[in-house]
C-alpha cells in the first residue's frame, strides 16, 4: 500500500513540477522579455514577475522535499527539519503568499468601485506603490524566515538531553513546537485576513454595480461587470489554493504527521499544488498570456 502510494506521490509531484516550470518560467519570460524591449514594466507585470520567480523556487522545494523523503529518509529528518531548510522554506512561504495578497489588494483597488476618500486615494497610487509593497513583503518575509528557524533551534534544545546525549520528548518540548506552529501561523493569519477582505469588498462592489444596472442585459455584457468578475474568479481561486495550502503547512509543521504516511503524502501534493494552480489561472485569465502563450505552442509546432 506504502509503495502504490509513494508511486502515486511521485506522479502528482512531478506533474505539479513540470506543469509549475511551464506556468512560472512563462510568467517570468514573457514580462523580462518586455521589460528588455521596453525598458520598463506596468507595476501588475512586475508583481507578476516577482510571483512567478517564488512560485517557481516553492515548486522546485516542495519537490526536492518530496523526494527527499522517499528515497533519503535520514537526509530528511536532518536537513529538512533542520533550521537553515526551514528559514528557506518559510522565506518563500511567505513571500510568495504576500505577493499573491499584494495580487489580491491591486484587484480590489482597481477593479471596486468604493468613493472613499482613503479607497481612491490608495486607487490613484497603488501602481506607484506597488514596487514598495514587494520590497516590504520580502523583507517581512525575510524576518520570518529567520524568526522561524531561531524558534526551531530553541525549541530543540529541549529535545537533548546533555547529560546523556540522548533525545527527549517532554510535554515541555511539544509546548514549544506548539508555539512554533502558532507564531508561523500568526504571520501567515494576516495576508490571509486582507486577502479575505479583499474578496469581500470586490463582492460588495459587483453586486452594487450590477444592482445600479436597469436591465439584466444590461449588466451582462457591460466591461465593468465583465471585469469584476473576471477578478473575482481570479482572487477566489487564489484564495481557495491560499486556505488550502495554509492548513496543510500547519498541520505538516506540527512535526507529528508520520513521514512517508498517505496523509503525509497527501499534505505534501496539496503544497505543491499551490505554486502551480496559480500560475496556470493566471495565463488561462489574462487573455495577453493566452495569445502569447498560444503563439509559443504554434512556433514549438514548426518543424
Amino acid at each position: 500500500m506504502i509503495f502504490l502510494a509513494e508511486i502515486f506521490h511521485i506522479t502528482v509531484l512531478t506533474a505539479l513540477l513540470i506543469l509549475g516550470i511551464i506556468g512560472n518560467v512563462f510568467l517570468v519570460v514573457v514580462n523580462v522579455r518586455k521589460l528588455i524591449q521596453s525598458k520598463r514594466l506596468l507595476s501588475i507585470e512586475l508583481l507578476l514577475t516577482c510571483l512567478g520567480m517564488s512560485w517557481f523556487s516553492l515548486q522546485i522545494l516542495l519537490t526536492f522535499q518530496g523526494i527527499v523523503s522517499i528515497f533519503f529518509v535520514p537526509f530528511y529528518w536532518q536537513n529538512v527539519y533542520g533550521s537553515q531548510f526551514l528559514f528557506t522554506w518559510m522565506f518563500l512561504n511567505s513571500s510568495s503568499v504576500w505577493f499573491a495578497t499584494c495580487l489580491g489588494i491591486f484587484y480590489c483597488l482597481k477593479i471596486s468601485g468604493f468613493s472613499h476618500p482613503y479607497f481612491l486615494w490608495l486607487k490613484f497610487r497603488v501602481s506607484k506603490l506597488m514596487p514598495w509593497l514587494l520590497l516590504g513583503s520580502v523583507l517581512v518575509s525575510g524576518i520570518t524566515g529567520i524568526l522561524c528557524a531561531l524558534a526551531l533551534d530553541y525549541s530543540a534544545v529541549s529535545y537533548i538531553d546533555w547529560h546523556n546525549n540522548t533525545s527527549l520528548a517532554s510535554p515541555d518540548s511539544e509546548r514549544l513546537k506548539s508555539n512554533d506552529v502558532l507564531l508561523i501561523s500568526l504571520v501567515l493569519i494576516f495576508p490571509l485576513g486582507l486577502f479575505v477582505t479583499c474578496t469581500v469588498m470586490l463582492l460588495i462592489s459587483l453586486y452594487s454595480h450590477t444592482h445600479r444596472m436597469q436591465t439584466r442585459s444590461s449588466a451582462s455584457g457591460n466591461p465593468s461587470v465583465e471585469a469584476h468578475l473576471n477578478a473575482l474568479r481570479t482572487v477566489i481561486t487564489f484564495f481557495c489554493f491560499f486556505v488550502s495550502y495554509f492548513a496543510a503547512l500547519m498541520v505538516n509543521l506540527t512535526y507529528r504527521m508520520p513521514v512517508r504516511s498517505l496523509w503525509f503524502f497527501f499534505l505534501k501534493d496539496v503544497m505543491a499544488a499551490y505554486p502551480s494552480g496559480h500560475s496556470v489561472f493566471i495565463i488561462l485569465g489574462n487573455s495577453k498570456y493566452q495569445q502569447s502563450f498560444r503563439r509559443i505552442l504554434g512556433l514549438a509546432k514548426k518543424p
